[in-house]
Protein backbone atom coordinates (compact mmCIF):
# COMPACT_ATOMS: atom_id res chain seq x y z
CA UNK A 1 0.00 0.00 0.00
CA UNK A 2 1.48 3.26 -1.24
CA UNK A 3 -0.22 7.07 0.08
CA UNK A 4 -2.65 8.19 -1.85
CA UNK A 5 -2.15 11.47 -3.23
CA UNK A 6 -3.32 14.78 -5.35
CA UNK A 7 -7.27 12.73 -5.78
CA UNK A 8 -8.85 15.86 -4.56
CA UNK A 9 -7.47 18.25 -6.79
CA UNK A 10 -9.19 19.40 -9.97
CA UNK A 11 -6.46 21.77 -10.62
CA UNK A 12 -2.42 21.15 -9.93
CA UNK A 13 -2.68 24.80 -8.71
CA UNK A 14 -4.19 27.54 -7.11
CA UNK A 15 -7.23 27.96 -9.06
CA UNK A 16 -11.08 27.68 -8.27
CA UNK A 17 -14.02 26.24 -10.16
CA UNK A 18 -15.53 29.84 -10.78
CA UNK A 19 -12.00 31.37 -11.76
CA UNK A 20 -11.61 28.61 -14.54
CA UNK A 21 -15.19 29.17 -16.10
CA UNK A 22 -14.37 32.75 -16.66
CA UNK A 23 -11.10 32.29 -18.11
CA UNK A 24 -12.37 29.81 -20.58
CA UNK A 25 -15.22 31.79 -21.47
CA UNK A 26 -12.48 34.59 -21.98
CA UNK A 27 -10.18 32.42 -23.52
CA UNK A 28 -12.53 30.96 -25.97
CA UNK A 29 -13.99 34.44 -27.03
CA UNK A 30 -11.85 34.42 -30.61
CA UNK A 31 -12.67 31.13 -31.34
CA UNK A 32 -9.37 28.96 -30.81
CA UNK A 33 -9.19 25.87 -32.97
CA UNK A 34 -5.85 25.05 -32.00
CA UNK A 35 -4.72 24.74 -28.24
CA UNK A 36 -1.27 24.07 -27.22
CA UNK A 37 -0.68 23.17 -22.96
CA UNK A 38 2.66 23.37 -21.91
CA UNK A 39 3.65 21.55 -18.87
CA UNK A 40 -0.08 20.25 -19.37
CA UNK A 41 -0.61 17.89 -16.01
CA UNK A 42 -3.78 15.99 -16.58
CA UNK A 43 -5.01 18.78 -18.43
CA UNK A 44 -8.18 19.88 -16.66
CA UNK A 45 -8.39 23.50 -18.39
CA UNK A 46 -7.52 22.12 -21.76
CA UNK A 47 -10.22 19.60 -21.81
CA UNK A 48 -12.49 22.84 -20.49
CA UNK A 49 -11.55 24.77 -23.29
CA UNK A 50 -12.18 22.16 -25.71
CA UNK A 51 -15.80 21.08 -24.50
CA UNK A 52 -16.36 24.68 -25.04
CA UNK A 53 -14.82 25.20 -28.05
CA UNK A 54 -16.15 22.08 -30.65
CA UNK A 55 -14.48 23.09 -33.13
CA UNK A 56 -11.02 22.91 -31.85
CA UNK A 57 -8.27 20.81 -31.20
CA UNK A 58 -5.79 20.36 -28.27
CA UNK A 59 -2.38 19.19 -27.34
CA UNK A 60 -0.86 18.33 -23.98
CA UNK A 61 2.59 18.08 -23.41
CA UNK A 62 4.72 16.57 -20.43
CA UNK A 63 6.84 14.67 -18.53
CA UNK A 64 4.90 13.64 -15.82
CA UNK A 65 3.09 9.78 -17.43
CA UNK A 66 0.79 9.43 -14.34
CA UNK A 67 -0.87 12.81 -14.95
CA UNK A 68 -1.00 12.44 -19.18
CA UNK A 69 -2.77 8.95 -18.44
CA UNK A 70 -5.46 10.44 -15.99
CA UNK A 71 -5.64 13.33 -18.67
CA UNK A 72 -6.25 10.33 -21.44
CA UNK A 73 -8.96 8.85 -19.11
CA UNK A 74 -10.70 12.33 -18.41
CA UNK A 75 -10.81 13.08 -22.28
CA UNK A 76 -12.46 9.49 -23.00
CA UNK A 77 -14.81 9.81 -20.21
CA UNK A 78 -15.98 13.58 -21.58
CA UNK A 79 -16.03 12.21 -25.43
CA UNK A 80 -12.78 14.55 -26.25
CA UNK A 81 -10.48 11.86 -26.87
CA UNK A 82 -10.87 12.42 -30.62
CA UNK A 83 -10.17 15.99 -30.02
CA UNK A 84 -7.51 16.00 -27.48
CA UNK A 85 -3.73 14.82 -27.37
CA UNK A 86 -1.55 14.07 -24.13
CA UNK A 87 2.17 13.73 -25.30
CA UNK A 88 4.93 12.91 -23.35
CA UNK A 89 8.03 14.99 -24.51
CA UNK A 90 9.76 17.96 -23.44
CA UNK A 91 8.41 21.75 -23.97
CA UNK A 92 11.94 23.00 -24.69
CA UNK A 93 12.26 23.49 -28.65
CA UNK A 94 8.77 22.49 -29.39
CA UNK A 95 7.55 22.25 -32.83
CA UNK A 96 3.92 21.67 -31.83
CA UNK A 97 2.93 25.32 -32.21
CA UNK A 98 1.85 28.09 -33.13
CA UNK A 99 -1.71 27.62 -31.55
CA UNK A 100 -4.80 29.82 -31.48
CA UNK A 101 -4.79 29.20 -27.82
CA UNK A 102 -1.54 28.26 -25.25
CA UNK A 103 -1.86 27.98 -21.89
CA UNK A 104 1.30 27.88 -19.45
CA UNK A 105 0.27 27.70 -16.09
CA UNK A 106 2.97 27.05 -13.77
CA UNK A 107 5.37 25.79 -16.43
CA UNK A 108 7.05 28.43 -17.84
CA UNK A 109 10.27 26.82 -16.19
CA UNK A 110 9.69 23.77 -19.51
CA UNK A 111 10.65 26.44 -22.19
CA UNK A 112 13.68 27.88 -20.45
CA UNK A 113 15.41 28.41 -17.34
CA UNK A 114 14.87 32.37 -17.51
CA UNK A 115 11.67 33.71 -17.81
CA UNK A 116 12.70 36.41 -20.52
CA UNK A 117 13.22 33.34 -22.58
CA UNK A 118 10.30 31.40 -21.79
CA UNK A 119 7.96 34.36 -22.83
CA UNK A 120 10.27 34.81 -26.47
CA UNK A 121 9.21 31.13 -26.45
CA UNK A 122 5.21 31.53 -25.64
CA UNK A 123 5.60 34.72 -28.11
CA UNK A 124 6.89 32.32 -30.87
CA UNK A 125 4.52 29.53 -30.05
CA UNK A 126 1.59 31.61 -30.58
CA UNK A 127 -0.66 32.70 -33.48
CA UNK A 128 -0.57 36.26 -34.79
CA UNK A 129 -4.07 36.79 -33.55
CA UNK A 130 -4.47 34.01 -30.93
CA UNK A 131 -3.91 34.12 -27.37
CA UNK A 132 -1.80 33.10 -24.09
CA UNK A 133 -2.88 31.91 -20.80
CA UNK A 134 -0.07 32.53 -18.73
CA UNK A 135 0.06 31.78 -14.91
CA UNK A 136 3.28 32.80 -13.01
CA UNK A 137 4.50 33.04 -9.80
CA UNK A 138 5.24 36.65 -8.75
CA UNK A 139 6.25 37.94 -4.96
CA UNK A 140 3.29 39.61 -3.31
CA UNK A 141 5.76 41.22 -0.87
CA UNK A 142 9.70 41.12 -0.36
CA UNK A 143 10.22 38.23 1.46
CA UNK A 144 12.74 38.41 4.32
CA UNK A 145 16.07 36.33 4.27
CA UNK A 146 14.38 33.79 7.02
CA UNK A 147 11.77 33.16 4.96
CA UNK A 148 13.30 32.38 2.08
CA UNK A 149 15.60 29.90 4.19
CA UNK A 150 12.44 28.24 5.40
CA UNK A 151 10.76 28.09 1.25
CA UNK A 152 11.84 25.46 -1.20
CA UNK A 153 15.52 24.85 -1.21
CA UNK A 154 18.00 27.55 -2.61
CA UNK A 155 14.84 29.90 -2.57
CA UNK A 156 16.32 33.32 -3.68
CA UNK A 157 14.42 36.81 -4.62
CA UNK A 158 15.69 36.31 -8.37
CA UNK A 159 13.31 33.68 -8.63
CA UNK A 160 9.98 35.99 -8.73
CA UNK A 161 9.72 39.22 -10.15
CA UNK A 162 6.79 41.38 -8.30
CA UNK A 163 3.87 41.73 -10.28
CA UNK A 164 4.57 45.26 -11.94
CA UNK A 165 7.97 43.81 -12.74
CA UNK A 166 5.94 40.54 -14.39
CA UNK A 167 3.71 42.28 -16.71
CA UNK A 168 6.73 44.56 -17.85
CA UNK A 169 8.13 41.28 -19.05
CA UNK A 170 5.41 40.35 -21.28
CA UNK A 171 5.44 43.85 -22.72
CA UNK A 172 8.73 43.63 -23.34
CA UNK A 173 8.37 40.08 -24.94
CA UNK A 174 5.33 41.31 -27.58
CA UNK A 175 2.32 40.84 -25.72
CA UNK A 176 -0.14 43.28 -24.38
CA UNK A 177 -2.13 42.16 -20.99
CA UNK A 178 -5.48 41.91 -21.97
CA UNK A 179 -6.60 40.77 -18.26
CA UNK A 180 -5.07 40.71 -15.13
CA UNK A 181 -5.95 38.40 -12.13
CA UNK A 182 -4.07 36.68 -9.40
CA UNK A 183 -4.93 33.66 -6.97
CA UNK A 184 -6.71 34.44 -3.74
CA UNK A 185 -5.71 32.86 -0.61
CA UNK A 186 -8.37 30.68 -0.55
CA UNK A 187 -7.31 29.55 -3.75
CA UNK A 188 -3.78 29.18 -2.41
CA UNK A 189 -5.17 27.52 0.81
CA UNK A 190 -7.73 24.88 -1.20
CA UNK A 191 -4.68 23.62 -3.34
CA UNK A 192 -2.20 23.53 -0.75
CA UNK A 193 -4.54 21.61 1.51
CA UNK A 194 -6.02 19.37 -1.03
CA UNK A 195 -2.38 18.56 -2.10
CA UNK A 196 -1.72 17.01 0.99
CA UNK A 197 -5.09 16.09 2.22
CA UNK A 198 -5.32 12.74 1.16
CA UNK A 199 -1.97 11.77 2.35
CA UNK A 200 -2.51 13.07 5.82
CA UNK A 201 -5.60 11.10 6.20
CA UNK A 202 -3.53 7.77 5.45
CA UNK A 203 -0.78 9.21 7.72
CA UNK A 204 -3.46 9.27 10.76
CA UNK A 205 -5.07 5.98 9.50
CA UNK A 206 -1.62 4.08 9.27
CA UNK A 207 0.95 5.39 12.00
CA UNK A 208 3.03 2.45 11.99
CA UNK A 209 3.19 1.61 8.46
CA UNK A 210 6.56 0.57 7.00
CA UNK A 211 6.06 3.79 4.88
CA UNK A 212 4.95 5.88 7.53
CA UNK A 213 8.10 7.67 8.43
CA UNK A 214 9.42 9.14 5.65
CA UNK A 215 6.32 10.30 4.38
CA UNK A 216 5.19 12.20 7.37
CA UNK A 217 8.86 14.27 7.02
CA UNK A 218 8.02 14.86 3.04
CA UNK A 219 4.54 15.74 4.08
CA UNK A 220 5.29 18.11 7.58
CA UNK A 221 8.50 19.65 5.32
CA UNK A 222 5.83 20.55 2.64
CA UNK A 223 3.27 21.81 4.94
CA UNK A 224 6.26 23.94 6.64
CA UNK A 225 7.24 25.53 3.13
CA UNK A 226 3.66 26.39 1.87
CA UNK A 227 2.81 28.10 5.63
CA UNK A 228 5.98 30.04 4.76
CA UNK A 229 5.00 31.11 1.31
CA UNK A 230 1.67 31.56 2.59
CA UNK A 231 0.47 35.23 1.79
CA UNK A 232 4.32 36.01 0.10
CA UNK A 233 4.16 34.34 -2.75
CA UNK A 234 1.44 34.83 -5.27
CA UNK A 235 0.64 33.46 -8.94
CA UNK A 236 -0.83 35.46 -11.66
CA UNK A 237 -3.10 34.51 -14.31
CA UNK A 238 -2.25 37.01 -17.62
CA UNK A 239 -4.26 36.78 -20.93
CA UNK A 240 -1.97 37.55 -22.93
CA UNK A 241 -2.33 38.94 -26.80
CA UNK A 242 0.48 39.09 -29.22
CA UNK A 243 1.38 42.32 -30.91
CA UNK A 244 1.44 42.94 -34.53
Amino acid sequence: MTPPHRTRLTFHGPLSAPRADALVQRLTRHHPTTVLDIGCGSGELMLRVLAATPEATGTGIDLDTDDLARGRTAAADRGLASRARFLEESATGTTRGPADLVLCVGSSQALGDRLPDALAELRRLVTAHGRVLLGEGFWERTPTPGELTRMWPDAALTDHPDLATLIGMTVDAGFRPEWTETASLDEWEAFESGYLADTEVWLAEHPRHPLAEETRQRVDRHRARWLTYRGVLGLAYLTLVPTA
